[in-house]
């Protein structure tokens, strides 16, 4: 018996509210995924936390609004440098930092961030990448309910802000300075007394006189920060930082309930951020140094070879004694260095001089 067609159409317009209905609870379980991120730097410092709201807002438009993560000051859910702990218990879903603000925990995660005298950012990034260094990261992170995916990169840094000019290393001896990563070690081998400050803590440390001396970043990001008001000798090359990447800090078990579709969308819009930053900050360089110079007369200074020498050598120094003492330090800097050492065939066969003209 042929159905009337006025059933039929009703049962077409039936089916098609109940897919409607279907796409929609679909649409409305997924738009629940909200996620807090505190974030190590300010909104407004230049790079480093400018990312931070560009990811965010990738993220959003990406999933259409399915998947929002809330971008929060530093310290206004926990203290700027206490994100590892907040996560792992699911306080807070995830951060916005850097592996060597955990280095309380483990002096190893300084390798996952930049390494003195290390790589620039192509070597770098093939090494946590594709060389194993990211899967020695989530190892270690993984036994804090942790994950980790690089955020985003800068390029080589400053080396240091000093309110005198150094023209001896004995003028460092008993100097306070703020000092970041495994370079400070390396600066306590000098006779410094070095100390891990977030960056909105520095200036008024500086300010002071609770430290003598800072480095924090790049002429764009101190600038902003104020440093040159207090210190007018800038120091190059940033030995310490050739290339800094940082993370999107995750609660592994948060992180493993997300659908498929929204990881890769955090995974896409975090790989964007680390090209990104990386270029926008080794474009904005150059001219920060010559507003520095001459507008706020900072002296821009460059560590003579002899001393960038004796640097590294103390560096060498911090990675045989760190490497006694602490076998996961070990494990993790044999894996670095082996990585490099393979990858030096490479590197010396593109070497060029900056210039054939000379």
């Amino acid at each position: 018996m042929k159905m009337p067609k006025i059933l039929r159409v009703a049962i077409a317009f039936g089916i098609a509210g109940v897919l409607a209905m279907a796409v929609s609870t679909s649409a409305d379980a997924q738009q629940k995924v909200r996620w807090k991120m505190q974030s190590a730097f300010g909104s407004k410092l230049p790079h480093l936390g400018t990312s931070a709201l560009r990811f965010v807002d990738d993220v959003k438009v990406m999933s259409g609004g399915t998947l929002e993560i809330k971008f929060f000051e530093p310290g206004a859910l926990v203290p700027p440098l206490e994100c590892f702990d907040s996560v792992s218990k699911g306080a807070i879903d995830s951060c916005w930092t850097t592996p060597g603000y955990h280095v309380g925990k483990y002096p190893a995660m300084s390798f996952f961030t930049t390494v003195p005298f290390g790589p620039p950012i192509g070597e770098f990034t093939a090494w946590l990448w594709f060389g194993g260094g990211d899967e020695l990261k989530q190892e270690i992170y993984a036994k804090h309910n942790l994950y980790s995916i690089n955020a985003f990169a800068i390029g080589p840094e400053t080396s240091g802000w000093f309110r005198e000019e150094i023209t001896s290393l004995d003028q460092l001896k008993g100097m306070k300075m703020r000092f970041f990563g495994l370079g400070a070690k390396v600066m306590q081998k000098m006779g410094m007394s070095t100390q891990l400050l977030a960056g909105a803590d520095i200036y008024p440390a500086l300010e002071r006189g609770v430290i003598d001396a800072t480095e924090f970043s790049m002429p764009t990001i101190d600038i902003a920060l104020g440093f040159y008001q207090i210190a007018k000798y800038n120091y190059f090359p940033g030995w310490h930082q050739q290339s800094s990447i940082s993370e999107f800090l995750m609660n592994k078990e948060k992180w493993e309930a997300l659908s498929e579709q929204h990881q890769r969308i955090i995974r896409v819009a975090l790989g964007h951020q680390v090209m990104y930053t990386y270029a926008e900050s080794e474009a904005m360089n150059f001219g920060a140094m010559e507003k520095m110079s001459t507008e706020f007369g900072v002296h821009i200074k460059r560590w003579p070879d002899s001393t960038l020498k004796l640097f590294e050598q103390a560096w060498v120094e911090v990675v045989q004694e760190e490497s006694a003492k602490d076998p996961l330090f070990k494990k993790v800097g044999d894996h670095y260095f082996a990585f490099r050492e393979k990858y030096k065939v490479w590197r010396d066969a593109q070497a060029m001089k900056p210039t054939y003209l000379e």
